[in-house]
């Protein structure tokens, strides 16, 4: 008789992959961020990647970020829509109250005030790289506020290979 097979991989493992995986579908070229949404009982709901919203063409729209200060109409940061929010926008189904968020890059003030809105209980980030900046300082101490749980995702170092 077989046993069943004991190297498959984690829940967290599994949703920050695809979380992972999501961001391969970005064009910015600095940064590119996935976020996935989990109900409670381990169902993927939504999944968002960052880029611009619909209609707004990838080929006419600013990605650079070098104009942030002297022209900022010309940078792509009024135009970006953050992972987390896409994964709010592009969820199709009923409430989130009570679901899991988990996001390759800790998220800033805006999307935490959409994750909170969201009814979203528990975030789970890969990389909190911004994590002095005012943006996602105001976003901790909403969270925090909001009673939203977060912690960081511990890597496993486990490598998988993907042949698309």
């Amino acid at each position: 008789m077989s046993q069943k097979r004991m190297d498959y991989i984690s829940w967290d493992e599994y949703f920050m992959g695809v979380a992972m995986l999501a961001a391969k579908r970005s064009k910015d070229p600095s940064t590119q961020v996935g976020a996935c949404i989990v109900s409670q009982d381990n169902k993927i709901l939504s999944i968002g990647y960052n880029g611009f919203p619909k209609g707004c063409s990838d080929d006419e729209f600013p990605w650079g970020k070098e104009h942030e200060q002297d022209d900022p109409y010309n940078a792509k940061y009024f135009y970006t829509t953050h992972s987390e929010l896409n994964a709010i926008l592009n969820y199709r189904g009923g409430s989130l109250e009570g679901s899991k968020l988990y996001v390759t890059l800790f998220p800033c003030n805006e999307c935490a005030k959409a994750i909170i809105q969201a009814g979203i209980k528990t975030l789970i980030y890969r990389e909190d790289k911004y994590a002095a900046t005012p943006s996602v300082r105001a976003s901790k101490r909403m969270l925090n506020a909001a009673g939203v749980r977060y912690y960081q995702y511990e890597a496993t170092g486990r490598k998988i290979l993907l042949e698309m």
